[in-house]
């Protein structure tokens, strides 16, 4: 029987390095620059502080872990992701030092799975290198949630397809080298079958940028978010990714991963939280004593610890579970992941900042920035609503309706069964009496 919470002393010797740097070299950047620039190639930190720091984390072997080693990763499981995103989610530029910053981890796997030899060379090798940024350019301004709703179409017009409609958050356009757009073409089929995915370079004439959007508290024009027209924009029939109405199928191979790598930096944020709540609750005084020494503080303290505590477990076991079984049969798992990540993010950061009082709420403490993140991971990679209705289908398929007209708990015709079986029994207990 195989039943183990530890971690291989190897791997830990490498997490305790990715911990110490992390805290060295990367949250520092955090202080010190927009988190726009992670994206922003041509701003000089670049080249004079993450370049190098790359660098370090290559030697260490440690870059792009979630590639297999013919794209100079180490085609890590999910296992060994989780544990080393926990730490990496600590800060905005660790994912981009590490070389797993997001949507461009994703969109290397897709391009490692479906792509041609050409499109590999063209678009997957600069990105892999840590050359360039791209885009994953998927949800619509007026389609919610819904994709059958999507309205952006691609039509095929001799050697080249043609994108027309507009496209909503489109992450880090503005900064990107290409994108992955997708777009319907065959509207006369459900949309998870006429839904094809194109790789289209960021200067390819009729893209139009509507505006970039930031998230809630940034100034405006400073997001990095595109609403973003596509008005008759021409690309090689070669830049289709996979064949014509796979985009769904590709699209699910990067976002299982995703949702747990997103837990997981979601528990480093709490943890930061956690941290500052009872550095808080054991300095501040209050009627004569720390707040530590107030019950109902403490009580906040042990629910947060407990719901922290239980979520991580819950997501290192689906992270485990996708290891054994692949991601298309633990998709309750990563559901259950996603459903919690803004819940517990909310709970945990509230309370932090709660105790923190009007400090709390300031602009001299990160609080309030990691606690406008809980809305925006209750939507990403598709809201927590969808993810609980999938959860729900799948656990009442292992359950069945009662055959009779009361429920099998129903006591009197168990009762009556249990009497039986002990008939010799009852029978002795009423002659005692």
């Amino acid at each position: 029987m195989a039943w183990d919470f530890s971690t291989e002393p190897e791997f830990q010797e490498q997490l305790d390095w990715i911990d110490e740097f992390v805290r060295e070299e990367c949250e520092p950047l955090d202080l010190a620059f927009s988190s726009h620039i992670v994206y922003d190639r041509s701003h000089p930190v670049h080249k004079e502080v993450i370049r190098p720091l790359q660098q370090q984390v290559k030697d260490r072997g440690l870059w792009a872990c979630h590639l297999g080693p013919d794209l100079g990763g180490l085609g890590y499981g999910q296992l060994k992701l989780a544990l080393m995103n926990e730490i990496i989610g600590r800060s905005n530029f660790a994912p981009m030092v590490f070389g797993c910053q997001a949507p461009d981890s994703g969109n290397a796997e897709i391009i490692a799975h479906y792509g041609t030899d050409a499109q590999k060379e063209r678009y997957l090798q600069p990105l892999l290198n840590g050359d360039i940024v791209s885009c994953y350019s998927m949800t619509e301004p007026q389609a919610g949630s819904d994709p059958q709703e999507f309205k952006c179409r691609a039509w095929r017009d001799g050697d080249e397809y043609v994108i027309d409609g507009e496209k909503w958050f489109s992450s880090n356009l503005r900064y990107a080298t290409f994108a992955i757009v997708m777009a319907v073409t065959d509207p006369d089929v459900p949309v998870y079958q006429g839904t094809s995915m194109f790789l289209v370079p960021t200067d390819t004439p009729g893209i139009e940028i509507i505006r970039n959007v930031g998230l809630g508290g940034e100034a405006p024009g400073e997001g990095s978010h595109a609403y973003v027209r596509y008005n008759n924009v021409r690309v090689p029939a070669d830049n289709l990714l996979g064949g014509e109405g796979q985009a769904f199928v590709i699209a699910q191979t990067r976002l299982g991963g995703g949702r747990i790598h997103h837990a997981m930096r979601t528990i480093a944020t709490c943890k930061k939280a956690f941290d500052m709540m009872c550095e808080r609750v054991l300095s501040r005084h209050t009627q004569g004593e720390v707040l530590a020494k107030k019950q109902m503080v403490q009580e906040k303290v042990a629910d947060s610890y407990i719901q922290l505590e239980s979520f991580r477990l819950l997501v290192l076991q689906a992270a485990w579970k996708i290891d054994q079984v692949g991601g298309a049969k633990a998709r309750r798992e990563i559901a259950v992941v996603k459903v919690l990540t803004p819940k517990v993010l909310h709970d945990v950061v509230y309370t932090a900042l709660h105790l923190h009082g009007s400090l709390g709420t300031s602009n001299e403490m990160p609080l309030i920035g990691m606690y406008a993140m809980a809305p925006v991971m209750g939507i990403a990679d598709g809201p927590t609503e969808v993810h609980k209705v999938t959860i729900a289908r799948s656990v009442l398929k292992e359950h069945s309706p009662s055959e009779g007209l009361f429920p099998s708990a129903h006591l009197p015709p168990r009762q009556e069964a249990a009497r039986k079986k002990f008939a010799n029994l009852l029978e002795h207990e009423v002659a005692q009496h």
